[in-house]
């Protein structure tokens, strides 16, 4: 894990400029693992330089598949086809991504070799049974720590059938996890979901040539079919532009674009909700690139007003919660969250990250089981914890912009893990925000 770091952030200036979000880390993920199964090159262009990506990367060369970095941002992929994986030797450590852990467990369930699956001490705490158990009824055999969680002991061997699940609960790394094992399995895999989640996997895996059915909550593919290697252009990540779309909603005067933006309609949730509060965000030259749906975004400050966010918005902006925390506290009136109880579960327990930060700056929130009432100003400076978690860290450094004296945020290193130069672009686009000494 990186050492520990804070940064400080505070109002400066309104935002103003062009810049362009690193690539999108779903797409990234999906892009090097079905590349590596595929026969042939994969060649993957805005690939995202983050630690969660890279460390995807270095799983798959542990069990021997070539992987070339060109430039920055490049990978070329030498795939070794669904049976071509090796024996890692050792185990392999997913850093704090559990994207990387969830869909790894799928995929090396149909291995013919026995494998573990590590991460860091935030990953090491976060559920795995929401996707070992169906896993488990196609055949697999993993075994966890007490209360579920990693590390991961996958046996190998194992003959998985093809299986239909009907999830509890709407999970995008679930199903991919899912479909994943369901390339090695006999037979049909269907996985329904109760809200439609995001389609990356759906989408990539068309596009590397396996045949799958797909529609919004469902999705189906049978085994034995082959994947073929293609190139992937690799959208700016919205998850990334969330944080400069709400800066620029908020910091009066303010003016941003936004290049290249993946527009997948199962990601756009908070572009729906801003727009239900009043911000003025316009998409400009909407287009397709490898695959996915892109824009460039146009965000002008606009006055907020808070809103019931509806429960159908949740799952297509679960990772964007945070940043429409800081949204709702500096719009006026009331924000009601309900029906997100996923955010307690993620890289932190999201809700009382951002429910504590928010307080110590002097709004108002009440949490809920499955959500929050938030009601702003953010009337003080002061000191707030991102527990370590990436988009609590950038979530609060957008805070700062609008608070009346600085605000300090503990414990940032793992930006990285998503989004490496944000302290850059956040700076050079006018936002205050500096390491502390």
């Amino acid at each position: 894990m990186a050492a520990p770091r804070d940064w400080i952030a505070r109002p400066e200036r309104a935002l103003h400029g062009s810049l362009r979000v690193p690539g999108d880390k779903s797409v990234s993920h999906r892009a090097l693992m079905l590349g590596a199964l595929a026969e042939g090159t994969t060649r993957i262009s805005g690939f995202l330089e983050g630690e969660d990506t890279v460390a995807t990367g270095h799983i798959f060369g542990r069990m021997g598949v070539r992987i070339d970095a060109p430039s920055v941002g490049e990978r070329r992929v030498h795939g070794v086809g669904l049976h071509g994986l090796q024996p890692p030797g050792a185990a392999l450590d997913c850093g704090n991504s559990g994207t990387g852990m969830r869909l790894l467990a799928g995929l090396l369930s149909g291995q013919g070799f026995d494998s573990e699956l590590v991460g860091d001490g935030s990953l090491s705490g976060r559920p795995m049974r929401r996707v070992v158990d169906p896993l488990s009824r196609m055949g697999a055999l993993i075994t966890t720590a007490n209360g579920g969680t990693p590390p991961l002991a996958i046996q190998g061997g194992r003959a998985l059938r093809g299986t239909r699940h009907v999830l509890p609960v709407a999970s995008a790394q679930v199903k991919s996890a899912l479909l994943l094992a369901g390339l090695y399995a006999q037979g049909t895999t269907r996985v329904q979901e109760p809200r439609p989640t995001r389609d990356y996997t759906e989408r990539k895996l068309a596009a590397f040539g396996w045949p799958v059915d797909y529609r919004p909550g469902e999705a189906t593919l049978d085994g034995g079919h082959r994947l073929h290697a293609t190139d992937v252009a690799v959208p700016a990540d919205f998850s990334s532009a969330a944080f400069f779309l709400v800066a620029a909603s908020v910091v009066p005067g303010s003016a941003l674009w936004l290049s290249g933006v993946g527009l997948n309609p199962r990601r756009t949730g908070l572009l729906e909700a801003l727009r239900l509060m009043g911000a003025n965000i316009e998409v400009h030259e909407p287009r397709e690139q490898g695959g996915e749906p892109v824009g460039d975004l146009y965000v002008r400050h606009a006055p907020l007003a808070g809103i019931e966010v509806p429960e159908a918005l949740v799952p297509d902006m679960i990772d964007e919660f945070p940043a429409l925390f800081v949204a709702a506290a500096c719009a006026s009136g009331e924000t009601v969250v309900r029906g997100a109880a996923e955010l307690r579960v993620k890289e932190s327990d999201r809700i009382a990250a951002m429910a504590n930060g928010l307080r110590a700056l002097g709004a108002t929130v009440h949490e809920t089981p499955d959500g929050a009432l938030i009601r702003g100003p953010l009337a003080s400076g002061g000191e707030v914890d991102a527990c370590g978690d990436h988009r609590i860290a950038m979530a609060f450094a957008v805070a700062g912009q609008c608070t009346p004296a600085p605000v300090r945020i503990r414990d940032v290193a793992n930006v990285a893990t998503s989004f490496p130069d944000f302290g850059q672009l956040a700076a050079g686009c006018g936002m205050g925000l500096g390491e502390t000494a």
